[in-house]
């Protein structure tokens, strides 16, 4: 699989149905040949670029479906008090 053909696909958690973003990069583990993890900018963040918020940094096993315009990932979140 290509970054190509993932950074047009919206990335949504299908465990509180949020969308996250777009995917920016990819990291590939270049021993086994295998992505290890979709990168994908927090919210404000445009092209990676205009925010201090970081990235989000999801392991490509969290990845449950890629279908023709979306990724379902499945991330637990801890509850904010």
């Amino acid at each position: 699989m290509r970054l190509c053909e993932l950074e047009d696909k919206e990335v949504i958690n299908a465990c509180n149905c949020k969308k996250l973003g777009y995917v920016v990069d990819l990291i590939i583990d270049e021993c086994q040949g295998s992505i290890e993890a979709i990168v994908i900018p927090k919210p404000g963040k445009f092209c990676g670029i205009f925010s201090d918020g970081g990235e989000y940094v999801i392991p490509f096993r969290c990845v449950k479906k890629i279908g023709p315009d979306i990724i379902l990932v499945e991330i637990h979140e801890e509850r904010e008090n």
